[in-house]
């Protein structure tokens, strides 16, 4: 997808934190959905000081559980510490995307909340389109619905539907 082919987003609220190595590729993250009009709360960190991962994952995957943001993206060194603790969180689907074809099928088929990206893997420019599309591609609906409930029952009650 270019810059061309942006459409409108599909969340209002995007709650973003990192650790001390993702700081670098937050500012890249905030700039791109302050550019979509996508209202953005920086959960932190903001300093190169060493942070826990899964401290800053909680606080932005919470704000979207409680429904306070409509997605999240996280950012650390590779991405994965903060997708496996983000996940810990009921009602979170996160995924970490290092391709524009992932990302936009985890959110149309797999209907994800949280992106989570890695500073030390991805570039800003790619980035920056990974955030892109994640916030502007729908949800498909129909049979992956049925899907992402029988995910949401794995996470419920350890069974799926």
């Amino acid at each position: 997808m270019s810059r061309s082919d942006v459409r409108e987003p599909v969340f209002g609220t995007v709650a973003v934190a990192c650790d001390h190595g993702g700081l670098s590729l937050k500012e890249t993250v905030l700039g791109e959905l302050s550019e979509l009009g996508i209202d953005a709360r920086d959960m932190g960190t903001h300093s190169q000081e060493s942070v826990d991962y899964p401290e800053y994952a909680a606080a932005a995957a919470l704000e979207v559980a409680r429904g306070s943001a409509d997605a999240a993206i996280l950012i650390c060194g590779t991405g994965l510490g903060m997708a496996i603790s983000a996940n810990k969180i009921d009602g979170v689907r996160a995924v970490t995307c290092g391709d524009e074809y992932s990302a936009r099928m985890s959110r149309a088929h797999n209907d994800a909340n949280v992106l989570t990206m890695g500073a030390r893997v991805l570039g800003g420019g790619l980035a920056g389109e990974l955030v892109r599309v994640f916030c502007t591609t729908s949800f498909d609906g129909g049979r992956h619905a049925r899907r992402v409930e029988a995910m949401s029952a794995l996470e419920r009650d350890g069974e799926s539907t």
